[in-house]
C-alpha cells in the first residue's frame, strides 16, 4: 500500500488526475465531500496532523473466475470491494493494471471511460464509515490487451481514494484477476456408420486466441482429453489423453463399441482458458 499525506497532496492530486488515478471516480457521497479534484486543490488550510486511515478489502474481480477473452468482442468483468475510514471518502478510483509501475497508463485495461467509476454505497459503523463499492470494467482485447499475447496471466487491482482532508491512501496490489486467451477445439469421428470393433479415428484441432493477429491460431504440444458418451447416458468417460502437434492438430484412434458420442476436452493453462466441444455421434452397427 502506497500512502500519501497532507504534506504531499497537492502535487500527488495533479498527478494523480493525470496519471494515476485516470478518470477519478466520485466515491459515496458523505456530507460536506467535494465531488471533484479541484474542490479539494483549492482548500488553503489541512489538518496538519491528518493522516490518510483508508483501507481496502474483499477486492474481487469477476466475481472471482478467470476473464477469458477471444479476439473481437467486448466482455463486462464485474469487480467489487470494501473501503473504510474514519472520517469519510469523497473519491474512489479502482482499475486492472500489469507490469511494474501502476502509474504508466499504458498497463491500465478497463477503467477508462466514466462508464466505470465505481458506486459506493456508504455506511456508518463503529469508528467510522465503511462503504461497499462496485463497478464494471468493460475490456475489448482489440484495444485493451494491444500489446499482444504477453499480456495474459495475472492483472492486479489498483483501488485509490481520497478522504475528505484531501489525504490520498491508494494499494496498487488488493487482489489478481487472470485475464487469459480464449480456446477453441473442433473434432470429427469416422467412419460413420461404423462396425464393432473396427477402428475409429477422432481428429480435431486446438486453437486458442492471438490478440496481436487479432485471429485464432494452433497451440502446440497441449494435453486434450477424449472422451466418450455412450447413447442415452448423461456422463462423458475419458479414454486417453493426446497431445496437439506443432500445429494443434489433434489425431487419435479407438475400437468402437456401441453407439455414442466422443468429444475433446481441453482444461486449459495458465494463460488460456479451457475448451470444450460438443460430441460427434458414431453409430455402431
Amino acid at each position: 500500500m502506497r500512502l500519501y499525506t497532507p504534506a504531499t497532496v497537492l502535487s500527488s492530486a495533479l498527478v494523480l488526475s493525470a496519471i494515476v488515478l485516470p478518470g477519478a471516480a466520485q466515491g459515496a457521497s458523505h456530507t460536506g465531500a467535494a465531488t471533484d479534484l479541484r474542490a479539494f486543490a483549492s482548500r488553503s488550510v489541512q489538518p496538519k496532523d491528518a493522516l490518510g486511515d483508508t483501507t481496502f478489502k474483499d477486492g474481487v474481480v469477476n466475481k472471482g473466475k478467470d476473464v477469458v477473452l477471444g479476439v473481437t468482442g467486448k466482455k463486462a468483468v464485474p469487480v467489487t470491494f470494501t473501503a473504510f475510514d474514519e472520517e469519510g471518502l469523497a473519491l474512489t478510483q479502482a482499475f486492472l493494471w500489469q507490469g511494474t509501475d501502476s502509474s504508466d497508463t499504458d498497463t491500465i485495461t478497463g477503467a477508462l471511460g466514466t462508464d466505470d467509476d465505481p458506486v459506493c454505497t456508504e455506511t456508518t459503523v463503529e469508528g467510522g464509515y465503511s462503504y461497499s463499492c462496485k463497478t464494471v470494467f468493460t475490456i475489448d482485447p482489440a484495444v485493451d490487451l494491444k500489446d499482444g499475447n504477453g499480456t495474459a496471466g495475472p492483472w492486479k487491482l489498483f483501488l485509490g481514494a481520497y478522504d475528505l482532508y484531501l489525504n490520498i491512501i491508494i494499494d496498487d496490489d488488493v487482489v489478481r484477476g487472470n485475464i487469459k486467451r480464449a480456446a477453441k477445439l473442433t473434432v470429427n469421428a469416422s467412419p460413420e456408420p461404423v462396425k464393432k470393433g473396427k477402428t475409429i479415428t477422432v481428429t480435431g484441432k486446438l486453437t486458442r486466441a492471438d490478440w496481436s493477429t487479432g485471429k485464432y491460431s494452433g497451440y502446440a504440444t497441449q494435453p486434450v482429453k477424449l472422451q466418450f458418451r455412450k447413447k442415452g447416458s448423461s456422463t462423458y468417460t475419458t479414454l486417453k489423453t493426446v497431445k496437439t502437434s506443432r500445429t494443434g492438430a489433434l489425431s487419435t484412434t479407438t475400437k468402437a463399441g456401441v453407439d455414442g458420442d466422443y468429444r475433446f476436452v481441453f482444461d486449459g493453462t495458465f494463460t488460456t482458458g479451457s475448451a470444450t466441444v460438443p460430441g460427434d455421434v458414431v453409430d455402431v452397427r
